[in-house]
């Protein structure tokens, strides 16, 4: 696979199959996509990895959580989107949603079953394996961007090796939960976790694809 068909494969995956992640490749897509772009080389990722007892621990530790407790760990350590979150934005977030619970055959005014939808965020729609990054409260905006750059480099090499994906930023809104689980030191900030594992090819949910901007919407071009 070239980085191209990388780049047009990789998608959020909402349904992992039953089947393990060889750990091995996994230690080494990690290992590999450090050399993603670092600006001063500061390499700001910090990673936690769970599989097996350990996973299920912290699926268990969060469903009792949103059966008891669900609202949000106050003070959030970052808000997700900006408040309020204008155009052309909105009309992209909601627009993809649209797009998802229709491929679900789940009707707009059906909020329960919306609801439960959600809630799959947090069994990591079934993936085996579950990644959770965090950063140094210290760090700011540019290193908040090399996140991205490693975490877009790793769901790229996963790609490579047959394995798929979800970044999953929702994780953040529980960041104390995650926290009793994980024992992170206290100056670490959790950005999001990952899914990762085999994409279940029959689950209507993993038909989707979201839209892009046509090119001119978004570049404009000098000389």
């Amino acid at each position: 696979m070239n980085v191209s068909e990388a780049v047009d494969s990789r998608r959020s995956v909402r349904a992992f199959l039953d089947q393990p992640v060889d750990l091995g490749i996994l230690r080494e897509v990690l290992e590999r996509a450090a050399r993603a772009p670092s600006g001063g080389n500061l390499q700001p990722w910090r990673l936690y990895v769970l599989s097996g007892d350990a996973l299920s621990r912290l699926k268990d530790a969060i469903q009792l959580r949103l059966n008891t407790h669900p609202t949000p760990d106050l003070p959030l350590d970052y808000e997700v989107y900006p408040s309020p979150l204008g155009e052309p934005y909105r009309s992209e977030r909601y627009a993809v949603g649209e797009a998802m619970y229709a491929e679900l055959g789940i009707a707009r005014e059906d909020k329960t079953a919306r609801l439960q939808q959600f809630a799959n965020n947090y069994r990591f729609f079934g993936a085996p394996v579950a990644l959770f990054c965090y950063v140094d409260r210290g760090m700011g905006p540019p290193q908040w961007s090399d996140l991205g750059m490693y975490l877009q480099t790793v769901m790229l090499l996963l790609r490579e090796r047959g394995l798929d994906s979800c970044a999953q930023e929702c994780w953040s809104v529980y960041h104390r939960e995650i926290a009793a689980q994980l024992s992170p030191p206290r100056e670490w900030m959790l950005f999001c976790g990952m899914a990762i594992g085999h994409a279940d090819p029959d689950a209507p949910v993993n038909r989707l694809r979201a839209r892009r901007l046509p090119l001119d919407q978004f570049v404009q071009w000098r000389s």
